[in-house]
């Protein structure tokens, strides 16, 4: 099936790999994240069916996030190809900085692609980045650590159960922590989680006049409960992990519970890596009965930079890396269960993918989430883990610092919040809003 696919494929972009058969090399920054780190396995075959070949510049997460947005911002031109999510693609598409990924393959089927992600990748109903995976977030638990504990978990849990149900999972001496979330410092890091997680407490960023809100109540409840809930049952050094570490101690069997991206599902239920791959159970993120979850949106996305001088190739390799093909060609080596989620509606429709465990509440968790409404009270803002303007990201990596070093134990609660009310107020007059 794939090889059928991967000839028609490759005769449909004869024209253009003629075109770019001189054409030299790809860079494409991306993110050190486990899907991202399998495509660049297969790369080979993008080479041997086109003849343009491909040179990976593989980053941590906060790394990724500065080197592409000072070379996007400087016209520094050292990326054909920059892994982007979310945030950053409506505000510089807006900018003039990104190629529209219009014209692409009527066999590539942009119609595809998820609402959700198309939407969110795409300013002026133009798409200016192409989804390699999308994702929500939601509890990946230890069933046999449930179990043991005398507890059942819920398809929507409450914030006070899971806290419950990590103080009764957590064994300081086997070295098992109740639960695993981020603490690490960086907007898109420990600071998308606290913002997703603040959602649900009745906390929000900004209030519609644009003032910013963590002098409020709801702020403080938040991280006091966070704050309680990880020095009790959370590891030691949580202040300093992210996604990758987090992975890594679920995977070696170090906790009970982690609520993070859904796209973890398949490393914490692959037998290759994770050793506790035949005990893992799948929730909706929590909430507190205020009608929000604290559940994010977000797409890894690849994204030409205006000026590039290899945009006929670039175009080419995102139609091979976020296409249907690409789909099965990992299927076919890795199984199901191991393909990039969340990106296309087809994948879903698919019977063999609906077999996967965590298929459908990675589904849920994806269209339960609304970017457009993402806190209890208004907002003037679009974004769940993030405020879709371009201050945000500068204001949100000095926050979750604050909140980091409250973590560290460096400062109290109230220090912080104090912190990042200032700044965050003085950021935005100055900013002009």
């Amino acid at each position: 099936m794939y090889l059928r696919n991967a000839l028609r494929a490759a005769t449909a972009m004869t024209l253009v790999a003629t075109a770019a058969a001189h054409a030299d090399t790809l860079t494409i920054a991306t993110v050190n994240n486990g899907d991202m780190i399998r495509m660049q396995g297969y790369t080979d075959k993008f080479t041997e069916a086109t003849g343009i070949d491909v040179e990976w510049v593989t980053l941590e997460e906060n790394v990724l996030r500065q080197r592409v947005t000072t070379d996007i911002t400087t016209k520094g031109g050292t990326f054909d190809i920059m892994t982007i999510g979310m945030y950053e693609t409506p505000i510089w598409g807006a900018n003039g900085w990104l190629v529209p990924l219009d014209g692409m393959s009527a066999e590539y089927d942009v119609g595809d692609i998820l609402p959700a992600m198309a939407g969110g990748l795409s300013h002026d109903g133009t798409l200016f980045a192409a989804p390699f995976y999308g994702e929500s977030s939601m509890i990946m638990y230890r069933t046999d650590l449930m179990e043991k504990a005398g507890m059942e978990m819920p398809d929507a849990p409450t914030w006070q159960f899971i806290k419950e149900a990590a103080a009764a999972m957590t064994d300081r001496d086997a070295e098992i922590n109740g639960i695993c979330l981020r603490g690490k410092a960086g907007w898109g890091e420990g600071g998308a989680f606290i913002t997703a997680m603040s959602n649900s407490f009745g906390a929000r960023w900004f209030d519609e006049e644009w003032k910013p809100q963590f002098d409020q109540p709801e702020w403080a409840d938040t991280l006091n409960f966070y704050v309680e809930m990880m020095n009790e049952s959370g590891p030691a050094g949580y202040a300093t992990n992210g996604f990758n570490e987090n992975l890594s101690l679920f995977q070696q069997g170090k906790c009970g519970m982690w609520i993070d991206a859904t796209v973890a599902a398949s490393f914490v239920t692959n037998p290759n890596d994770s050793t506790v791959a035949d005990h893992v159970g799948f929730a909706l993120a929590p909430d507190t009965g205020l009608g929000k979850r604290s559940n994010w949106l977000w797409a890894w996305a690849l994204a030409i930079p205006a000026g590039t001088q290899q945009e006929d190739a670039a175009k080419q390799f995102i139609e091979w890396a976020t296409s249907k093909d690409y789909i099965e060609l990992v299927a076919e080596s890795e199984g199901w269960a191991n393909v990039p989620p969340g990106a296309r509606t087809s994948l879903y429709e698919n019977p063999e993918y609906q077999k996967v465990p965590f298929a459908k509440m990675t589904l849920d968790s994806i269209l339960s989430a609304d970017p457009n409404s993402p806190t209890v009270k208004p907002v003037p803002y679009v974004g769940i883990q993030f405020a879709a303007i371009p201050e945000f990201a500068g204001i949100a990596t000095q926050v979750s610092q604050e909140f980091s070093a409250v973590y560290a134990g460096q400062q109290t609660v109230e220090e912080a919040l104090a912190k990042a009310q200032a700044f965050t107020a003085e950021e935005m007059e100055a900013a002009g809003y």
